[in-house]
């Protein structure tokens, strides 16, 4: 299905960048009018994805991460974060809650996070390559319809 618009951001795996792309993921959702709670789901959602990118994809050095933002008909909002770090050797195990990579501080929910408000999350990921995460949510049709 062809998209009705989209945008792409490539940024620094810098920490600070995670709020930058919950903005973003934000300001470019706001076309769909989401709900204030559809919103907070969808911020939510980017910060963990943009999250792991970092504290995962790049644990010993900088690297880039792109943050792809699609609309499809029907109000559907497609994000992809994806980056090109270190990868996940066992998909399957990473998505499990409570399990990381990432030291004590890290609580293993990050995939478990967004699953929980998004309607799908897709993972692919090869060691030494990177990864790649995409979400997706359907955006609710408030009463009064939509320009």
């Amino acid at each position: 299905m062809k998209p009705e618009n989209t945008a792409k951001i490539e940024f620094l795996s810098r920490s600070a960048n995670e709020g930058f792309a919950r903005s973003a993921a934000a300001c470019f959702a706001a076309q769909l009018d989401p709900t204030l709670e559809e919103l907070g789901d969808i911020k939510t959602a980017v910060s963990e994805a943009v999250t792991n990118a970092i504290v995962h994809g790049y644990p010993t050095e900088l690297g880039r991460i792109s943050l792809r933002l699609r609309t499809f008909p029907d109000h559907v909002l497609e994000i992809t974060v994806q980056d090109w770090g270190v990868g996940i050797p066992d998909i399957q195990k990473a998505r499990e809650p409570m399990y990381t990579t990432g030291g004590e501080e890290r609580s293993g929910m990050g995939f478990t996070i967004m699953e929980s408000f998004m309607d799908a999350v897709r993972v692919r990921s090869r060691p030494g390559r990177g990864t790649t995460v995409v979400m997706r949510k359907r955006i609710s049709l408030r009463t009064g319809g939509r320009p």
